[in-house]
């Protein structure tokens, strides 16, 4: 079954849970909103790699307006974000740890061997395409700085 399968599946047993699912209702009529708009910008069906692209987005988004949140003292409104990440986290892959994304730019660093930062963009065009969806692009951002140094 494909993911916005699983997405529009979830869906319909949310609505049926009425009030215990009212919050992953809410996330996943976001979430396939999101996809129905993106299939509308590019006037085609979205490939599973990018329905996992439109999911990674919508993840990030809610980071970043948590760390915002946090850093205004609404912990309420935070918590509530956290709470979304999570149900989307479910239908994201399985995420990369630290260790596997250090390892991997390790291997891509041997292979393109940068003189020095500025050639930080020659690492992270090999290394994002594997890493999409699986990795915090931020994370990655940060191994690589702190690998090229």
């Amino acid at each position: 079954m494909s993911l916005k399968q699983t997405l529009t599946e979830d869906m319909k047993a949310a609505m049926k849970a009425r009030e215990s699912g009212k919050k992953r209702l809410s996330v996943i009529r976001m979430v396939i909103s999101s996809l129905k708009n993106a299939e509308i910008d590019k006037r085609a069906e979205l490939s599973e790699d990018e329905v996992i692209e439109v999911l990674s987005r919508e993840v990030k988004k809610r980071k970043d307006a948590r760390e915002e949140y946090e850093r205004a003292g609404r912990q309420d409104i935070a918590d509530g974000l956290r709470d979304e990440i999570d149900i989307l986290m479910n239908y994201l892959p399985e995420q990369m740890s630290e260790a596997e994304i250090r390892r991997l730019v390790k291997e891509v660093i041997d292979e393109v061997k940068p003189s020095g930062p500025r050639e930080m963009g020659k690492v992270m065009g090999k290394l994002m395409p594997v890493v999409k969806g699986k990795a915090d692009g931020k994370l990655v951002n940060l191994i690589v700085k702190e690998m090229i140094g």
